[in-house]
């Protein structure tokens, strides 16, 4: 049986929602973020760098989103219900697969981070002076890089029921993150599409099994 180690509120979520996509048995060991939001040092036991999720199998420990979603494809889904065949939706498939982490993640976790330069851990002298550097970078750089990349997926969603083509896929599931944070964070206004696609992840009874195995998902604005 596969073992999903699995932070609450985290990445690991998607990789719950991909095994129930998949009708796999699996289960799943729980960790609870600190007070600082990180992780527990426990995971590092598991893998060297703490992180979640990471997933075993058969003595493999796997590591890394997009390596575990390959990984339970190539693996268990013989049938590429969850890759498309057509030539075309590979290319798109392969492309959000990296897109997720490698391009879009980068800045919610940038948006994250400036967004909280005011706050507590922040020392109290710092605050302010974290506040305005914060809103000053946001306002020059981040929300243009964030407008930008929202009207992308936009645009493509409108072309698109799902991220490869007509049918979900390891790519939406993988993307599933990165825009949720993205839609709870980004401040983006007119986005029908993604919030379209939202909501039909919402409504799969797979989707709705994971929150149920992994605990309530939702990321803060």
């Amino acid at each position: 049986m596969l073992t999903v180690h699995h932070l609450n509120q985290s990445r690991s979520q998607r990789v719950i929602w991909a095994l129930e996509e998949l009708s796999l048995p699996y289960q799943v060991v729980r960790y609870q973020r600190e007070k600082t939001m990180m992780a527990p040092p426990s995971l590092k036991k598991v893998h060297p760098l703490g992180k979640s999720p990471v997933v075993e199998d058969n003595g493999l420990i796997l590591a890394e989103s997009g390596a575990i979603l390959e990984y339970l494809q190539e693996t268990y889904d013989s049938e590429s219900h969850l890759k498309p065949q057509d030539a075309a939706q590979k290319i798109q498939y392969r492309f959000w697969l990296h897109y997720a982490e490698g391009s879009l993640m980068p800045l919610m976790l940038m948006k994250l981070i400036f967004a909280s330069l005011g706050k507590p851990p922040v020392p109290f002298g710092l605050r302010t002076l974290g506040k305005v550097l914060g809103q000053g970078v946001q306002k020059a750089w981040l929300n243009p890089q964030l407008e930008t990349h929202a009207r992308y997926l936009e645009s493509h969603l409108s072309e698109n029921s799902w991220f490869a083509g007509q049918h979900l896929s390891m790519a939406d599931i993988q993307m599933s993150f990165p825009v949720f944070a993205l839609l709870a964070r980004g401040g983006i206004d007119n986005l029908p599409h993604l919030h379209a696609w939202k909501k039909k992840v919402e409504m799969r009874p797979a989707w709705q099994r994971a929150i149920q195995q992994g605990g309530p998902f939702e990321i803060p604005g």
